[in-house]
This record gives structure tokens, C-alpha cells and sequence, in this order.
């Protein structure tokens, strides 16, 4: 009875050891923040404008699978993205690439907000010169007797 319960002990000890080995030579699993933190920066193949993290698909679900096991394989975040840029374009990128025509896409807000203030200055600075009363303006002339008389008498007979 004692022999059966250490070679019971002893059975169980080198299967968690041989588990355990097996599992560290498959080296780390990604978790998913580490997945998802890649699949964030693309965008569904199937859906419009829908991030490849939130996106419900079977399409999307394989890309995750398939961007955990290149993580396994010791894959790089930007070299997944790479592979998926040569696999199917750049439109699968959330964010796009900064040269050629897409950088018009960076600087042109940076370009409206430049000129919108520019603008508003020029405005602001039109209606201040426009809004100051002249400093030495002369005193208006004063109206002559005969002009008096004459406006007395037209409001008299408009009675």
C-alpha cells in the first residue's frame, strides 16, 4: 500500500514537471491586451471603418488568431503590420501612413487652423481700425438764425 501511494506521488510529480516543461518550451502566450494593442491599429477587411479589436467577424477573429500565433512565433508588432499592409493594403491601416500624399493628411488640419487664425486676426484687426472715433474731430457749425427761422416756420405751418 505505501509503495502504490509513492509511486502514485512520483507518477503525479513528473507529469506536472513534464507539463511543465512543455509549456515553457512553447515559450509566452500573448495575452490579449498584447493581441488587441496590434489589432487596434487595423481595421476590418469585411467592415467599414470598424477596428479590427471590436469587430465580430469570422474574418477578424481568424486575423486575431493568426496576429497571436506571429506573436508566438516572436513576430514583432510592426513587423505583423507590415505583413498585413503586404497582404492587403494600406487600407487596412487605422492610421495612415505618414509620406507621400497621405502626409497631406497630417498637415492639412495643422494648415486650416493656421489660416483660420490668420484670419481672425486680419478681421480683428480691420474692425478695431474701422470702430476708433477720429481723435480731433472738429465741432459741428453751428446753425444760422435765418436756417433756424426758417425750419420754425415749416414746422408752424405743418400743424
Amino acid at each position: 500500500m505505501k509503495r502504490k501511494l509513492i509511486f502514485i506521488f512520483l507518477t503525479q510529480v513528473a507529469i506536472l514537471f513534464f507539463v511543465s516543461i512543455v509549456a515553457y518550451a512553447q515559450g509566452k502566450i500573448p495575452t490579449d491586451d498584447e493581441v488587441n494593442t496590434i489589432a487596434k491599429k487595423l481595421y476590418c477587411p469585411v467592415c467599414p471603418n470598424t477596428p479590427l479589436d471590436v469587430c465580430e467577424t469570422k474574418a477578424c477573429e481568424d486575423w486575431r488568431a493568426q496576429i497571436r500565433d506571429q506573436l508566438t512565433d516572436g513576430w514583432s508588432g510592426q513587423q505583423i503590420i507590415d505583413y498585413f499592409v503586404a497582404q492587403y493594403g494600406e487600407r487596412v491601416l487605422a492610421e495612415p501612413q505618414r509620406k507621400g500624399f497621405t502626409s497631406l493628411v497630417w498637415m492639412l488640419p495643422v494648415l486650416a487652423v493656421a489660416f483660420g487664425v490668420v484670419l481672425v486676426w486680419q478681421v480683428l484687426k480691420n474692425w478695431r481700425s474701422v470702430r476708433q472715433p477720429p481723435i480731433d474731430s472738429p465741432p459741428p457749425a453751428p446753425i444760422s438764425p435765418e436756417t433756424l427761422a426758417r425750419i420754425e416756420k415749416e414746422l408752424q405751418e405743418m400743424k
